[in-house]
């Protein structure tokens, strides 16, 4: 991605930080957004100490102006747009959806939905300007199979995935393309915060055993937004040890000898 410009909006840390880095490393400026100037500025230091570039600029994704500026900024930076992940959320603690304030469900709704919205109203026709371009935007699992608990959090990723189809048909023969990444269980600050049970169970609920890593979803994102996903957009990607392709048995069977659990075939036998 040498000489492209990439934008990455939640790049604060966890994932959105990786991306970030990600783009970096394989060449390309960035500019990183977020709430949270210190920790922008930050990743910003840490890319520059490995050798890339990047600048940090202060963005809520739910309001228009703030969003209309971020684009101008980064195209005024670096002169050019041409990738962006789109990858902040919000939403309220898990409660059962009556329990949950209309405020904290609009708060959810406000920045999953019109958050990506508004990203996507001006990324667009700054990346059209150069002749297209590549977005990624920030779902969820949840965004593709409901959880409980989640009212706010399961519909705004919904939306998403929703936007993301319609926008990547209006401009898909105007080069630019628009995917979806629908991550599940990644080790990231939240579930770093629930504590080492909280991980270790998270990692179990995946046929795969083990919960994700930040890196792995940048390096998905980056290759959505590389030449070598070329022919790909409107589609989801799921990042999930397995977990969408249905349930995997806590030990596994062996084939032939029936469904009782190999342990205690070996223990009658």
């Amino acid at each position: 991605m040498h000489g492209k410009v990439a934008l990455v909006v939640g790049a604060g840390r966890g994932i959105g930080a990786a991306t970030a880095a990600a783009f970096a490393g394989a060449g390309a400026a960035v500019v990183l957004a977020g709430r949270n100037l210190q920790a922008l500025e930050q990743v910003a230091a840490d890319i520059a100490a490995a050798g890339g570039r990047a600048i940090a600029v202060t963005a809520d994704v739910t309001a228009e102006d703030s969003v209309r500026g971020l684009v101008r900024h980064a195209v005024q930076s670096f002169g050019r747009l041409d990738a962006a992940f789109n990858n902040a959320t919000d939403g309220p603690l898990p409660a059962p959806l009556a329990e949950i304030s209309t405020e904290e469900f609009d708060r959810g709704i406000a920045t999953n939905i019109r958050g990506t919205f508004l990203g996507m109203k001006y990324q667009i026709p700054a990346m059209l300007q150069t002749g297209g371009g590549t977005i990624v935007n920030m779902a969820s699992l949840a965004g593709l199979n409901g959880t409980a608990n989640l009212a706010a959090y399961v519909a705004g990723k919904a939306g998403i995935i929703g936007l993301t189809k319609v926008a990547a048909l209006d401009y898909a023969d105007q080069g630019i393309r628009v995917n979806v990444v629908a991550p599940g269980p990644i080790l990231t600050h939240h579930l770093q915060a629930a504590g080492p049970e909280a991980q270790r169970l998270a990692g179990l609920s995946t046929p795969m055993r083990r919960t994700g890593a930040a890196d792995e979803v940048a390096a998905a994102v980056l290759w959505l937004c590389s030449p070598a996903a070329s022919f790909i957009t409107g589609t989801v990607m799921p990042i999930d040890g397995g977990q969408s392709a249905g349930n995997k048995p806590p030990q596994m069977y062996r084939q032939g000898q029936g469904m009782q659990p190999a342990g205690q075939r070996q223990q009658g036998g």
